[in-house]
C-alpha cells in the first residue's frame, strides 16, 4: 500500500527535477529546429537515456547498499546519505537560483560548438552532460528520501519511486509543451514553490541524519526528548505518519536533531527568498523569462527561480 507522505514528496522531487532536466532538453532540441539541425535529434536523446540510465544505476545501486550494512555502519551510511542528498538539493537550488536566466544562451552555444567541433557525437555527449547533473542530484535526493521514508513506513520506499516516476512523466509533458511553445506555465512561479517544499524536505532529511548520528553516539550531545506529543500526533500512525514521510516530522524529538531541523529552515529559507542579484549579463532573449514561457519553442529559456 502506498504511503501518502512519501508519495507526495517523491512527486515533488520528480516533478521540480524533471522540470530543470526537460527545459534543458526542450531548449537544445528549439535550438536544432531553429536552426535547420533536428535531423541530430536521436543524438540528443541517446545522451539523454545514457544519462537517465546512468542515474538509475546510482540510485539503486547507493540504496540497496545501505540494506547491505551491519549496525552501527548501516546507520552511519544512512546518516551520510541524509546528510548527502540534503547538501546536494540545497547546492543545486541556489545554483539554479543565480543560473537559470542564462542557460540558455549557454546551451545554444555549447550546441553550436558541438556542431562545429564534434558533430551528432558531440550533440549526444553535450545532452548526457546537461542531463546528468540533473539525474545524480535526483537519484542521490531520492535514495535520501527513500531512506527516511522506509523507516517511517512499510511501503516507503516504493511511494518514494512511484510519486517521483509520476512526476517525471508531468515533467516530460511540461518538457514538450515548452518545446511546442506553450506559454501557460508560469516557471518563476513553478521553481520559487516547489524550491521552497524541497527546502522543506530537505530539512526533514538533515534532522533525520542527525538522529542516526545519536543512534550511533557520533553526536553525544543534545540526546535527550525535546518534547513529546506522541498522545497528540503520534509520527508512526495517521496524520504523523505522513508528515514524517513528507518532511521529517517525529513527535519525540532530541534537541539536536529539533535545533538543525529548526536551524537549517530558517536560514536557508531566509537566503533563498532573497531578491536575486542577477549573475552576469542577461541574454537579450531572457526578458520575458519571469513572465512565463518566452516567445516560441526557439527562445525557450529557463526563467528566473
Amino acid at each position: 500500500m502506498l504511503d501518502a507522505g512519501a508519495f507526495s514528496s517523491g512527486l515533488l522531487t520528480g516533478l521540480r527535477e524533471g522540470v530543470e532536466a526537460a527545459l534543458i532538453v526542450s531548449i537544445i532540441l528549439a535550438y536544432l529546429a531553429r536552426t535547420g539541425n533536428i535531423r541530430h535529434a536521436p543524438r540528443i536523446w541517446t545522451g539523454v537515456a545514457v544519462a537517465v540510465g546512468l542515474s538509475l544505476v546510482l540510485g539503486a545501486g547507493i540504496y540497496v547498499s545501505i540494506g547491505e550494512l551491519p549496525s552501527p555502519w548501516e546507520q552511519l551510511f544512512e546518516g551520510i546519505t541524509l546528510l548527502a542528498a540534503a547538501g546536494v538539493v540545497t547546492w543545486m537550488l541556489f545554483w539554479m537560483r543565480r543560473q537559470a536566466a542564462a542557460v540558455g544562451g549557454q546551451l545554444r552555444a555549447a550546441v553550436d560548438r558541438a556542431l562545429t567541433e564534434g558533430g551528432a557525437f558531440g550533440l549526444a555527449v553535450l545532452a548526457f552532460t546537461a542531463v546528468v547533473r540533473e539525474g545524480v542530484e535526483t537519484a542521490l535526493f531520492l535514495v535520501g528520501q527513500a531512506t527516511a521514508a522506509s523507516r517511517s513506513a512499510d511501503g516507503g520506499a516504493p511511494s518514494v519511486v512511484a510519486g517521483a516516476l509520476i512526476g517525471l512523466l508531468l515533467a516530460t509533458a511540461i518538457g514538450y509543451g515548452l518545446y511546442r511553445g506553450s506559454r501557460r506555465i508560469n516557471l518563476s512561479a513553478f521553481f520559487r514553490w516547489t524550491g521552497i517544499g524541497l527546502i522543506v524536505i530537505a530539512a526533514g532529511l538533515l534532522s533525520q541524519a542527525a538522529h542516526e548520528f545519536i543512534e550511533i553516539g557520533l553526536i553525544p550531545f543534545g540526546t535527550q526528548t525535546a518534547f513529546d506529543i506522541s498522545a497528540i500526533l503520534p509520527h508512526d500512525r495517521g496524520l504523523g505518519q505522513f508528515l514524517r514521510a513528507l518532511i521529517g516530522y517525529s513527535s519525540t524529538p532530541e534537541v539536536t536533531t529539533l535545533v538543525v531541523h529548526l536551524a537549517y529552515l530558517v536560514g536557508v529559507l531566509a537566503l533563498y527568498l532573497r531578491p536575486v542579484t542577477p549573475h552576469g549579463p542577461r541574454p537579450a532573449q531572457a526578458t520575458a523569462g519571469t513572465a512565463g514561457i518566452p516567445e516560441g519553442p526557439e527562445s525557450a529559456e529557463l526563467a528566473r527561480p
